[in-house]
């Protein structure tokens, strides 16, 4: 029996628009829900679910200053997410070079 597990894959990475949240916020100091509405292509509502989902996770700090249509949100990411996404990173990385170890066929195995 192999004692071989592919790499675990964090899948609350695993989405499209979150992976590109984190990215882009590893990159930069912050940004402000605007900005990344813009760079991620994604819908106002869409990408307010995706940042609550990664804040209530720890990944993302959200503040807020002002109200009403002045309103603005500025995201930054913390320890937690930046550790998160480089384990991530490592883990697909594992997953393109590590090789699936051949299986010994045994006569009564056939």
């Amino acid at each position: 029996m192999s004692s071989f597990k592919f790499a675990v894959i964090n899948p609350l990475l695993h989405n499209e628009l979150r992976l590109k949240i984190m990215v882009a916020l590893d990159s930069l100091e912050s940004a402000n829900f605007m900005y990344l509405c813009e760079i991620t292509d994604a819908t106002r509502g869409n990408l307010s679910v995706q940042i609550t989902t990664l804040k209530d996770a720890g990944y993302l700090e959200v503040s807020k200053s002002g109200s009403g249509p002045t309103a603005r949100s500025v995201c930054r990411i913390t320890r937690k997410g930046h550790e998160a996404l480089l384990a991530y990173e490592q883990g697909l990385r594992r997953l393109f070079t590590e090789r699936v170890p051949e299986v010994e066929t045994k006569k009564d195995c056939i």
